[in-house]
């Protein structure tokens, strides 16, 4: 995004910096701290809110701020701003409500949680952007209904696979291809895994447990493809996506008989994974055209004989890439990607046998795992979305690898997400 440095490094220069706050001080965050305090010019990262203020504190130090104020209401939040420091706090709204505050990045992975940090931004007239796909892949399409109507842009961020796949895609479809599949190109697909099983890597690189299980059962790879889906119009081409698994390294150039061509040209096209291809974890989109002029150009310049193309973008730095989000919303009011319809949602599915009475645990945990759904039939079956599975109670067995209903369980009362998901389901499909 070579237009971001310019507009960051004319802020830079006029004494504006986009200001930013933050909530959460994980792993992602504080990643995003260091690459946004230390390494873009234009911008400031003037707050963090986490509910144990010294992993807040621990993360503004790594970024080179030692001593950030602890604030405890919004007028101490606004001085501190306006003074020009750095300040923490364990309450999230403040940040939302903040004056002086341009966007908001929620890093919390909490879906309820980011639904209210969403809303809450959303009516203080700030930019949102999500580094939340559980959230996103749930009730995105009605998070950006809410967000159109104050004027702010409501986005995942870039660097993420679904910000670094809809750049890809925005490329294809701009140079006059239609894009017929947006792929996700993955290591290791196990939706058994828990969080004892991925405990050891988890250690060495510092991540919790649940949040690399996610990634290993499949589910983070569904709300990203259902979240691609739904910026794009795509859908699924089954229930899981086909997801074939290819001899380790076989680059992703000659593995595009995996997908069938019939699937790939119906409608506007599928969302889908490949494990074992290289280059990972990179993405990848296919496109076709028909003008046989273009396909001789080409061919010609080595993107092969047709009719699919691949174009394929090698990795996604996360952290790195997220200030170009912040910029391009706050600068050019652009989203990385937003979602404009419900088209795949992300299904309950059990990781092992349940029994009548049970809790259902987060994702990532011991008990489910998800999986990719066309939003058509999740909502004529029924289906319990994994984002709002969480806390509910079991009201029979269910077997290893069955899909869930509504009629399964019994859904916590009181919740924002389940509030937004009637919204949302009214929304765009009057029910």
């Amino acid at each position: 995004m070579i237009i971001i440095d310019t507009a960051l490094k004319k802020r830079q220069a006029e004494g504006k910096p986009v200001r930013v706050g933050m909530i959460g001080a994980g792993f992602m965050a504080q990643g995003i701290a260091i690459q946004m305090e230390l390494y873009t010019q234009g911008m400031e990262l003037v707050a963090i809110a986490n509910r144990t203020l010294s992993k807040a504190i621990d993360v503004y130090q790594k970024a080179g701020h030692d001593h950030p104020t602890e604030v405890a209401n919004l007028q101490e939040l606004n001085r501190v701003i306006k003074d020009g420091g750095r300040a923490v706090t364990t309450d999230p709204f403040l940040i939302c409500q903040a004056e002086g505050i341009d966007a908001v990045i929620e890093v919390t992975g909490a879906v309820d949680l980011g639904a209210r940090i969403a809303l809450e931004s959303i009516e203080n007239g700030k930019h949102i952007i999500m580094m939340n796909a559980e959230t996103d892949g749930t009730i995105g399409p009605i998070l950006k209904v809410r967000a159109d109507k104050k004027g702010v842009v409501f986005t995942n961020a870039d660097g993420d696979q679904p910000g670094v796949t809809l750049n890809l895609f925005r490329f294809v479809k701009q140079i006059g291809l239609k894009p017929v599949l947006c792929g996700n190109i993955k290591g290791l697909h196990d939706p058994y895994r828990n969080p004892t099983t991925q405990e050891g890597f988890a250690k060495k690189w510092k991540q919790n447990p649940a949040m690399v299980t996610s990634f290993a059962d499949g589910s983070k790879i569904s709300f990203e493809q259902a979240i691609i889906a739904n910026a794009t119009g795509m859908h699924v081409a089954k229930r899981g996506m086909h997801g074939p698994t290819v001899e380790m390294g076989k680059h992703i150039k000659d593995c595009l008989e995996e997908y069938p061509l019939e699937d790939l040209l119906k409608g506007d096209g599928i969302v889908d994974y490949i494990v074992g291809a290289s280059p990972g974890p990179g993405v990848f989109v296919l496109g076709t055209v028909d003008n046989p002029i273009q396909k001789h150009y080409l061919n010609l310049y080595k993107v092969g004989e047709g009719p699919l193309y691949c174009f394929y973008n090698p990795y996604h730095l996360c952290h790195f890439e997220v200030p170009i989000t912040v910029a391009r919303a706050v600068l050019f009011h652009d989203a990385a990607i937003a979602p404009e319809k419900p088209m795949v949602d992300v299904v309950t599915t059990a990781k092992r046998d349940l029994k009548k009475g049970e809790t259902l645990d987060g994702i990532g945990h011991y008990m489910t795992y998800g999986l990719c759904e066309n939003m058509s039939t999740s909502l004529e079956q029924q289906l319990l979305p994994l984002g709002l599975a969480v806390d509910c109670v079991l009201t029979r067995d269910i077997l290893k690898d069955q899909v869930l209903t509504y009629e399964d369980v019994i859904v916590p009362e009181g919740r924002l997400s389940d509030k937004l998901r009637k919204e949302q389901n009214k929304h765009f499909f009057n029910l």
